[in-house]
C-alpha cells in the first residue's frame, strides 16, 4: 500500500495535505524519516508514525452520531444539512449512514464505509432489533398494546393484495416524560417507511417525539448531545460483526 493511501485511510488528511506533511518531516516508517508520500509500505509489518503518534491500521471506519432532529439520514441533499455534513471533518470517503431516521427523529445512526456491515444490518433475513423511545399523545390500553406486539396493520398490502402486517414488537411501558406525555420501549424489527410512526397510528395514537436507543447489540451513548459523534470501539464493532 502506498504511504498516502494509508495515512488517508487514517484520516491525516487529503492526498495533497499529505504530501505536504511527509515533505515537512511529519512522518516516520520504521524509525526513519519517510521522504516521499508514494513509497509503499506493509500495513501490517512497518511501523507508521505521525507526529511522533504511531498509527493503527483500520481499512474500515465506524462513527455513532446521535442524530439531531432537522438533518436528513443521506450523504447528500443539496437543501437541508446531512448526516455526513457533521463529520465532515473526518475527510474519510464514502461513508454512508446505516439505515434512516426520520429528519424530526433523534437517536443512534451508524455511520461507516463498511458496505458489508451496512448490509448485514439492514438484511431483512437478519431481523436486527431496534428500539425506540417513543413519547405519544396518549397511554396505550392492553387491547392496543397486544396489538403492536401481534403485529399491526400500517397499510403495506402483499402481492396477493392482502395487508401485511408488521413482524411481532415488543412493547416496555416507561415513566412519562416532562410534558407528562406517555412514554414506551418499543422495539422492532423491519425497517419500513415511517413504520413506528404508522404502527401508533394503527392503534388509534400519535408520536409526539421519537428517538432511536439501539440497533442490533449498539447502544446509544447518553454521553453525546444531538448532533454529537464518536468512533465506535473495538468491542462495539467486534459485538456488531457477530
Amino acid at each position: 500500500m502506498r504511504l498516502d493511501k494509508y495515512l488517508g485511510d487514517q484520516n491525516i488528511g487529503t492526498r495533497k495535505q499529505i504530501r505536504e506533511y511527509v515533505k515537512n518531516g511529519r512522518c516516520r516508517v520504521n524509525g526513519e524519516v519517510a521522504t516521499k508520500a508514494d513509497i509503499h509500505i506493509d500495513p501490517e509489518r512497518d511501523v507508521i508514525a505521525f507526529d511522533d503518534i504511531e498509527l493503527t491500521y483500520s481499512k474500515y471506519h465506524y462513527y455513532m452520531l446521535n442524530k439531531p432532529t432537522g438533518v436528513v439520514s443521506s450523504t447528500k441533499d443539496g437543501r437541508t444539512m446531512t448526516v455526513i455534513d457533521i463529520l465532515k471533518d473526518e475527510n474519510v470517503r464514502d461513508l454512508s449512514p446505516c439505515g434512516r431516521l426520520d429528519i424530526d427523529t433523534e437517536g443512534l445512526l451508524l455511520i461507516t464505509d463498511d458496505g458489508e456491515l451496512i448490509h448485514r444490518l439492514l438484511s431483512p433475513k437478519k431481523h436486527v432489533d431496534k428500539v425506540y423511545e417513543v413519547h405519544m399523545d396518549h397511554p396505550l390500553t392492553e387491547l392496543d398494546i397486544s396489538r403492536l406486539e401481534e403485529g399491526v396493520d400500517i397499510g403495506d398490502k402483499r402481492n396477493d393484495g392482502s395487508a401485511d402486517k408488521t413482524l411481532p414488537a415488543k412493547v416496555l411501558l416507561t415513566e412519562d416524560d416532562e410534558e407528562g406525555n406517555p412514554v414506551i420501549h418499543l422495539s422492532i424489527r423491519e425497517g419500513r417507511f415511517h413504520q413506528v410512526k404508522r404502527m401508533l397510528e394503527a392503534v388509534g395514537n400519535e408520536v409526539v417525539f421519537l428517538r432511536r436507543l439501539s440497533m442490533g447489540s449498539l447502544e446509544l451513548d447518553r454521553e453525546l448531545e444531538p448532533g454529537e459523534y464518536r468512533p465506535l470501539t473495538e468491542e462495539e464493532i467486534n459485538n456488531l460483526k457477530k
